[in-house]
């Protein structure tokens, strides 16, 4: 018994929960907690649990399933937390040990298997994906569906999600897609460009007007050919193994680039790559490739910065804009200066700051989805916010907050004064290269 005990202590990273003295100083930080008011979805409340079944005073694993399924996973504790508490690991490490001991039902288990391990590692599908949807759009299918009732009878509120996507690039021009372009001048570094999953299946212009303006920045350009999903919603799910094995894969298609950097433009898979060295430090043959890998990683915004941004932007008199911050570009990769400095660039535009700015909105890779009215009373509480502002422009950082404040426009009735935007999207348009 007291071999399963330490067995399962190690699972739990208990050693870690230790550090964490019970102040509180997480609470008024912590989405859930102000928004469900309950000690067990607060961080503290959801670290006492782990430890109580670290200790084996709690036996029933199944009681840590509710606690840890509504955190976000947003890591503003992390942030507050006085005595450096490792919230995230501590979080991802109790998310696979239930996981380990869970029995899914058949559907779920086949549903858990398929999206883990076939479709969000795999660039055939990720495209098949994205040219469908092109499809669904060019056919004029989408009318069809939209003008009937079946988006409301779809689960999940997924009819909701479908009507603020974006719109789809065609197969041609997905196939296009150069895995080089060199810098416009003089070239001041080499960087190597991480395209993503879901961002390059859904998001793919944001990725090529990114590499666009690396270029205009004086980047050389590549694109690894064998990179794969980066394993952060393999790791948010307790698929920890995975995780760890497309990381390994991303490692050996990087160093195949001799790149000063490797680019990202999404807030959460760029967390993800940033704790690489985190995640395979226990593996000696990994570690410190892992941690090579993690310095080199930069958020887009981080580059172009460094670069000196650009000249002759467009001038934006009068617009007033606000900055949806994503939690795991603060929390995570303290990025919080560059994306700020890079919209206040644009002559003209009064930046206005939200109240609360660094809560987060309630997306989070896919709660939104899975705990939609959780993640909606969170997202009302931002959008409050965002009123208060009286901006025409809500500007993000990460593809989620970007789904997120699209439905919260939505919510508000806001869609005919107010847009939502990728950083990238709104410097290229400033820069012409839109």
């Amino acid at each position: 018994m007291n071999r399963t005990i330490e067995q399962l202590k190690q699972e739990l990273h208990y050693d870690k929960t230790n550090k964490c003295v019970q102040c509180g100083y997480c609470l008024p930080v912590c989405p859930t907690y102000m928004s469900m008011g309950k000690e067990t979805h607060s961080p503290r409340g959801r670290i006492n649990l782990v430890k109580m079944v670290g200790e084996g005073k709690i036996k029933d694993l199944s009681v840590l399933e509710e606690p840890l399924n509504l955190c976000l996973g947003c890591r503003a504790c992390e942030t507050a937390c006085p005595t450096g508490v490792e919230y995230g690991s501590i979080l991802e490490a109790a998310r696979a040990a239930l996981v380990k001991r869970k029995t899914f039902s058949s559907p779920v288990r086949l549903v858990r298997n398929t999206m883990f391990k076939k479709v969000f590692p795999s660039k055939y599908m990720m495209g098949l994906t994205g040219n469908s949807y092109w499809l669904y759009e060019k056919t004029g299918l989408q009318k069809v569906v939209r003008k009937s009732n079946l988006l409301k009878k779809l689960p999940f509120h997924l009819g909701e999600f479908e009507t603020i996507m974006p719109k789809a690039i065609s197969p041609k021009q997905r196939s296009h897609f150069s895995s080089f372009v060199k810098a416009k001048g003089e070239r001041k570094y080499t960087v190597a460009v991480f395209t993503g999953c879901i961002m390059d299946a859904m998001f793919r212009k944001i990725n090529e007007l990114s590499i666009q303006l690396l270029s205009e920045v004086g980047c050389d350009v590549y694109i690894a050919e064998k990179q794969t999903c980066c394993g952060a919603l393999h790791a948010h799910s307790g698929e920890m193994d995975d995780a760890k094995e497309l990381a390994k894969k991303n490692i050996a298609a990087f160093e195949d680039v001799k790149a000063d950097y490797i680019v990202n433009n999404s807030g959460g898979c760029g967390a993800m790559l940033y704790e690489y060295g985190h995640l395979l430090k226990a593996e000696p043959e990994w570690a410190e490739k892992a941690e090579n890998f993690s310095l080199k990683s930069k958020d887009i915004s981080q580059i172009l910065v460094l670069c000196g941004g650009f000249r002759n932007l467009t001038t934006r008199e009068g617009e007033r804009v606000t900055y949806q911050r994503s939690c795991h570009m603060t929390n995570v990769q303290k990025i919080t200066n560059e994306p700020v400095e890079l919209i206040k660039s644009i002559p003209g535009v009064e930046f206005v700051e939200m109240k609360n700015a660094a809560m987060c909105c309630g997306s989070a890779g896919i709660y939104n989805i899975v705990n939609y009215d959780e993640s909606m009373e969170i997202l009302d509480e931002k959008m409050k916010h965002m009123k208060e502002t009286k901006a025409s422009v809500i500007i993000t950082t990460n593809p989620g907050c970007l789904i997120q404040m699209k439905i919260g426009i939505e919510r508000e009735n806001l869609s005919s004064s107010v847009k939502v935007l990728h950083l990238i999207e709104y410097l290229a348009d400033a820069t012409g290269v839109l």
